[in-house]
């Protein structure tokens, strides 16, 4: 008996919160935690404007002018922009993949890109002798997520005799030099601009490595999905054969979803 009442406790406090956060814009932080919109299935719908109707600070806040130990932000090179596609400052993360003119020009990222919300039940608040006010509600991601944009460059399964950045004179600093004829359906997801992203490869061949191993913060690649292009063999690679032929459903294209 006991343990079906400790069962239902947490359900029980679920539904009561989903039940009170009809109006998330009340100034309590319990009860807009619980708000739908933070869990499945609202937050696949969730528009940005929604998120950021809370969450505007992670836009407005900015990095550092000077380190605590003194270093000036504007004489020297943060990791990220060190590869010629960066343009500006140094920004914060979310500025980064949201607001910076590579971001506009290239992606097309939203708030639940990488966010697809999680359960307060599964959630703890350290210590747990904080009070409410200064409890926070930690957003996890999915590192897959990140790693489609920031995994090592597979330079062994494209046959390169060493990493890109070693290698790229061999093929004149162009990865279109090979890839103008091969895996050319390339990019059609709906967080890139698959014709914004050609046009300004040709322009800089930083904008393909910048994103295949430039900006590495894993020691894998992501083993994208193989899509099939025009030419393609019908011979599949011994590495690829465990590979997925279409991207993650909510990663495609509205115009895909309606011809399946």
């Amino acid at each position: 008996m006991i343990l079906g009442i400790r069962l239902l406790i947490p359900t029980l406090l679920f539904t009561i919160g989903h039940a009170v956060a009809g109006d998330i814009s009340v100034e309590d932080y319990d009860r807009a935690s619980w708000h739908p919109i933070h869990t499945k299935p609202a937050i696949d719908n969730a528009e940005d404007e929604q998120c950021l109707g809370c969450h505007q600070e992670i836009l407005n806040r900015r990095v550092l002018q000077q380190s605590p130990a003194g270093v000036k932000a504007t004489e020297v090179l943060a990791w990220y922009q060190t590869l010629s596609t960066y343009e500006g400052e140094q920004e914060t993360f979310h500025r980064r993949h949201l607001v910076t003119p590579m971001a506009k020009e290239l992606m097309d990222l939203k708030c639940n890109t990488c966010h697809q919300g999680n359960d307060l039940r599964e959630e703890a608040t350290i210590p747990p002798e904080h009070s409410n006010r200064d409890k926070t509600l930690r957003k996890s991601v999915n590192p897959e997520v990140c790693l489609m944009c920031h995994g090592a460059n597979p330079y062994e399964l494209m046959g390169l005799p060493m990493p890109w950045s070693e290698s790229r004179g061999l093929f004149q600093n162009d990865c279109l030099l090979c890839h103008a004829n091969i895996r050319t359906n390339r990019h059609q997801v709906n967080y890139l601009k698959a014709k914004a992203i050609e046009v300004a490869a040709k322009k800089d061949p930083d904008v393909c490595y910048g994103c295949h191993g430039g900006r590495q913060w894993y020691r894998i690649g992501y083993p994208y999905p193989r899509h099939a292009w025009k030419g393609m063999s019908s011979n599949t690679p011994e590495w690829a054969k465990d590979r997925p032929t279409e991207s993650e459903p909510r990663f495609r294209i509205k115009t895909q979803q309606a011809s399946k």
